[in-house]
């Protein structure tokens, strides 16, 4: 059995239409239990999973584990705030492209100046500014993927017919997973760069102190 290359993207163009971001006003006002934070989870991103029949989208487990390793400030009395809310919303998308320690490292500034709402912005702000520009970004993935599509078609023009559905296919995924690695490293190295940069603001705090209490002496 053949596939049509063009009904297929015809398919995953418009599903990319279809992609509902949680929206700030979508969350309850209201603290939740543990229950009730992953029923809202489960029925507001079941739809996103590749297998909506078996893949997990957010368990009890996974959220201790978040809250464990520092992903996820603490509960107060076993109740999850509507910016517990939002971070894990955050942290659900990371998770299929980033390591627990990037993860951590992407979300830890946000966490410390904007969790408690005492600088200005908090959490709500920055997930609902940064949500509203991805809902605009959708004809542009559209258009790169319609871009590689048509490079991938024209990588083996002589390509014999029973084996041109077989090339396109493949440098189109090829084509696709490399642009995913190339994001990937990229992120990567800004996760890293920005590390180095606050360890370094962190060391000099700290040799300022030691250097402060050695004049008191």
């Amino acid at each position: 059995m053949t596939i049509d290359i063009d009904d297929l993207m015809n398919s995953i163009l418009s599903s990319l239409d279809r992609i509902d971001y949680i929206k700030a006003d979508d969350i309850p006002n209201i603290e939740l239990y543990m229950d009730q934070v992953t029923t809202f989870m489960e029925s507001r991103l079941r739809s996103t999973t590749r297998n909506p029949g078996e893949d997990k989208i957010m368990t009890k487990t996974m959220i201790n584990n978040y809250a464990k390793d520092n992903l996820l400030p603490p509960p107060v009395k076993k109740k999850y705030s509507k910016e517990h809310m939002f971070v894990l919303i955050l942290i659900y998308y990371f998770k299929n492209v980033l390591s627990i320690n990037d993860i951590n490292s992407a979300l830890m500034p946000i966490k410390e100046r904007y969790f408690d709402g005492t600088e200005g912005h908090n959490v709500e702000d920055v997930y609902e500014s940064i949500r509203k520009v991805a809902e605009t970004l959708t004809d542009s993935i559209k258009g790169d993927l319609l871009e590689t599509y048509k490079t991938a078609c024209g990588i083996f023009p002589d390509a014999k017919e029973d084996e041109e559905e077989v090339l396109t296919m493949f440098s189109f995924i090829t084509l696709l997973v490399l642009d995913v690695y190339i994001k990937k490293l990229l992120i990567e190295k800004l996760i890293d760069g920005y590390n180095m940069k606050l360890s370094e603001a962190d060391g000099k705090v700290k040799q300022s102190g030691e250097d402060g209490e050695k004049k008191e002496k």
